[in-house]
């Protein structure tokens, strides 16, 4: 049972529609291909870290690109001649590739690094000032603004006001 059918839900639901064309691509485009490998890590609250094992690639070989809300990453495979040796075995992968990440929203690529075999792409969540949450002022208060990220910023403020 490959095929995933969100209708009940789409109909019961507003707003949703990115969020079920996502979950029915992922399912689709999930053909079984997991070369090459990869590790998602979170280091920190807005930064993000993929790594794929891609040994055998150089930079020039890689091509990351970032639209909005997708990471693609694309490996060249190249003919690469050693000495005219004949290959008696060939065990190390050199094929093309093809990676495709969605990120949310304010999410963009920081940095890429290929050492050791290993392509590390950090990424950070970037949210607009005007994105973020408000406090409402009742019965016509001060003008808003933005709620502080962490206790650092509001001891911050309490000290200017002394």
């Amino acid at each position: 049972m490959s095929r995933l059918d969100f209708t009940p839900y789409r109909r019961s639901t507003v707003g949703f529609d990115r969020l079920f064309d996502l979950l029915e691509n992922q399912a689709r485009g999930n053909s079984g291909d997991n070369y090459p490998p990869f590790n998602i890590a979170k280091r920190g609250e807005d930064n993000y870290r993929i790594t794929l094992a891609i040994a055998g690639f150089r930079p020039q070989d890689i091509d990351i690109t970032a639209q909005a809300n997708l990471l693609v990453v694309q490996g060249k495979k190249r003919e690469d001649s050693d000495d005219d040796a004949e290959l008696l075995h060939v065990g190390i992968a050199n094929r093309g590739f093809e990676r495709r990440f969605e990120l949310a929203d304010y999410v963009r690529v920081d940095n890429a690094d290929l050492a050791d075999g290993l392509l590390v792409i950090d990424l950070v969540r970037e949210v607009p000032e005007a994105m973020k949450p408000k406090k409402i002022a009742v019965n016509g208060g001060p003008t808003l603004s933005a709620v502080p990220d962490s206790d650092k910023d509001s001891d911050d403020r309490t000290a200017d006001a002394a």
